[in-house]
């Protein structure tokens, strides 16, 4: 079983109310059990919402309380984030999951890149921290475009 950001999926949970559907995902997938996740959404933020971006530095300093995640208004949205990770990581673990598939970029999903806190666009190394919780417990994520390019040992022949 696949653990996937749900927006991936077409579901309309973006901050902007959107979906980040992804179709040479889908097409990649189309014979997995997908369980899709929205790490926000689970945490009771709703949608639409406004933007958030980790601020402040790497999301493993964000359960230290070093580092912030704010919205674009200046409002700090950390506990939701935290909440939503633990959220994911509990769904993880109670569904045996292979493989998470995470939005890149995301605050809360980012795998390998995220907004580096200055809502100017600009990405930086790191991941969001649902990604980041996944993989300090043994998780292995991806984010669409490493699956779709790099392929996986999970595809049916």
């Amino acid at each position: 079983m696949i653990l996937i950001s749900a927006c991936l999926l077409g579901y309309p949970c973006k901050y902007n109310g959107k979906s980040n559907f992804h179709a040479p995902l889908m097409k990649k997938l189309q014979k997995q059990i997908l369980l899709p996740v929205c790490p926000e959404c689970s945490a009771g933020l709703g949608t639409p919402r406004y933007p958030c971006e980790i601020s402040g530095g790497p999301a493993c300093d964000i359960w230290t309380g070093k580092v912030k995640i704010i919205d674009n208004r200046g409002n700090d949205r950390t506990a939701s984030f935290i909440a939503g990770a633990q959220n994911t990581l509990q769904i993880a673990q109670n569904s045996h999951i292979q493989l998470a598939i995470l939005k890149k970029n995301s605050p809360s999903c980012g795998c390998g890149t995220v907004y580096d806190g200055t809502f100017t666009g600009n990405l930086v190394a790191g991941n969001g921290i649902t990604a980041e919780l996944l993989l300090q417990h043994g998780f292995l994520v991806m984010n669409e475009d490493e699956y779709v390019m790099e392929g996986n040992i999970f595809e049916s022949n």
